[in-house]
């Protein structure tokens, strides 16, 4: 009995141990409703709060946005105000890159606030979700938390994330993800995008 319990603790151990080797898991915050306006069909660009055919038409003509303070700007100049250009972010968004993003685009994320312009920041680098979770979680609780976590996105190896990282990613299918990984080893940033996709290849970065 001692030595079946001293195999256990040996096991659990060594599963420690290798979980703390392997490489973090880095991929796109999941969504609860909010999507990607980079990869949204025209007709559901459209429906979104706030715009007329002739602003949905020609912001789908200058994706894709490499920010969310860069699709602000587009929407303001269009004639929103600042309080419908909100409305829409409700809807869908520019994913901000975590390790990155800067106070302002911080700031147009729904619900986040000053607060969260001080905390995301704060705790960087972030390597994973888990850890995501763990420290937006102590200020606002776990729901909030999933709501900010929507909007961001922890940019993965290029050359080494996984099947199920890799289809986080906004309009990934398996048939895109297997060209890829079919693509690899990149070199650089331009290499990516022409196999990813320039609205795609933002998600990512070259090691």
């Amino acid at each position: 009995m001692t030595s079946s319990l001293g195999a256990v603790r040996l096991f659990f151990a060594a599963a420690l141990v290798v979980a703390a080797a392997a490489p973090p898991s880095a991929q796109v915050g999941k969504s609860q409703g909010v999507a990607d306006i980079n990869t949204m069909t025209t007709g559901d660009v459209a429906a979104l709060p706030g715009l007329t055919p002739a602003i949905a038409s020609a912001l789908v003509a200058k994706r894709p946005f490499n920010s969310i303070t860069e699709l602000n700007a587009f929407l303001l100049s269009q004639g929103l105000t600042q309080e419908q250009a909100a409305a829409v972010y409700g809807k869908a968004f520019v994913h901000i890159n975590l390790n990155t993003a800067t106070a302002d685009e911080i700031m147009l994320v729904p619900g986040a606030g000053r607060r969260m312009a001080r905390e995301f920041p704060e705790y960087r680098p972030w390597k994973t979700y888990a850890q995501f979770d763990r420290e937006i979680g102590k200020y606002v609780g776990p729901e909030a938390t999933a709501r900010l976590a929507q909007y961001t996105f922890i940019p993965m190896n290029a050359n080494a994330a996984t099947d199920a990282d890799l289809l986080t990613v906004p309009g990934a299918t398996q048939a895109w993800v297997d060209k890829v990984k079919k693509g690899r080893p990149y070199k650089t940033a331009a290499d990516l995008e022409k196999v990813a996709g320039k609205a795609q290849a933002r998600f990512f970065v070259i090691e």
